[in-house]
């Protein structure tokens, strides 16, 4: 008998990477705590990018509810973002009041501030509302020199 698949997370039948609490856990509730491991590659320009289809947040001014699609890419440098504990990190957003611009910024420099990657953009794609759509991209470069 196949033994669960929490039991079996980690490359090549090696155990999680130290620090990664959330992924097999199980049922799991909104927290803004990002998780990393370390990048096997660091060697190379790897562009990672997470396509985020759920994303939920709330107007400022209306309180009614805002939906999108953010596009999170980067190039790590020493670290490479674990994809649940992101999950959990957005899920904070669904009540929370911010506009649209805001909420991509922040993001990014959240993100940034915790990774250090080589680059880093946000994208993200609001539903439309009132017959316009919204799109908002912010990006940052690594330090000069790295």
């Amino acid at each position: 008998m196949a033994k669960p698949i929490a039991k079996r997370i980690g490359r090549r039948g090696k155990p999680a990477p130290r620090g990664l609490t959330e992924l097999g856990r199980g049922p799991a509730r909104p927290k803004r705590q990002l998780e990393a491991f370390p990048n096997s590659h660091p060697d190379r320009d790897t562009v990672v990018t997470f396509h985020c289809t759920e994303f939920t947040c709330v107007c400022p001014v209306t309180g009614q509810p805002d939906f999108g699609e953010l596009e999170i890419s980067y190039v790590p440098d020493e670290r490479v973002l674990e994809s649940k504990s992101l999950k959990l990190y957005l899920w904070t957003y669904r009540d929370v009041g911010i506009f649209h611009e805001d909420v991509v910024n922040e993001l990014l420099d959240a993100l940034y501030d915790f990774l250090k990657p080589r680059w880093m953009k946000v994208t993200g794609r609001f539903n439309i509302r009132g017959g316009i759509g919204i799109d908002v991209s912010s990006e940052r470069d690594g330090p000069a020199g790295s």
